[in-house]
């Protein structure tokens, strides 16, 4: 696995200069670290996840999304999810894989998957500032409705944006 740190520091837990310098600036965070060296430490057993750059880590209401390269949740997903339930098992958090800089119809599926967006709209407040209006199947509602509060927290802190929910009659 690759990722914003260095390999020694992900396998040993203890930090260089250079990583120390990045977790001292805030551009890796502790939890950067700690999924980091969850992820390394199962690549034997899980080869795909070799190949997988983690860029970010964000949590917030006991959600996880791990931010990685386009292409690599697949990776992650593969062997049947068991990659996924070995993270959720582990840190005890719901687990999202998203991709890192993806466009936002790309972001706003994977975060609000396995739920089904019929539209997406920018919104213009008064005060000069947007919000993203996710429009989602009515049915749906109660799949996830108890996560909305920290998919928009992560929405907003992976990607800056204001994210709005709503359902279709």
């Amino acid at each position: 696995m690759k990722a914003e740190l260095c390999q020694f520091c992900l396998r040993s837990g203890m930090l260089c200069s250079k990583c120390k310098k990045k977790v001292e600036k805030g551009e890796v965070s502790q939890l950067d670290l700690e999924v980091g060296r969850l992820l390394i430490s199962i690549e034997d057993k899980f080869p795909p996840l070799q190949d997988v750059y983690l860029h970010k880590v964000v949590e917030a209401d006991g959600v996880l999304a791990i931010l990685v390269n386009q292409g690599d949740i697949a990776k992650i997903l593969s062997y049947g999810g068991k990659i996924i339930k070995l993270l959720e098992h582990k840190t005890e958090k719901t687990v999202r894989v998203l991709e890192y800089k993806s466009d936002e119809r790309k972001f706003l599926e994977d975060l609000l998957a396995p739920m089904s967006i019929l539209t997406i709209n920018r919104i213009w407040l008064p005060d000069g500032t947007t919000e993203t209006r996710v429009i989602l199947k009515g049915r749906e509602k109660r799949k996830a409705s108890k996560y909305f509060k920290a998919l928009k927290e992560i929405a907003r802190t992976a990607q800056g944006m204001a994210l709005r929910i709503e359902f279709a009659a």
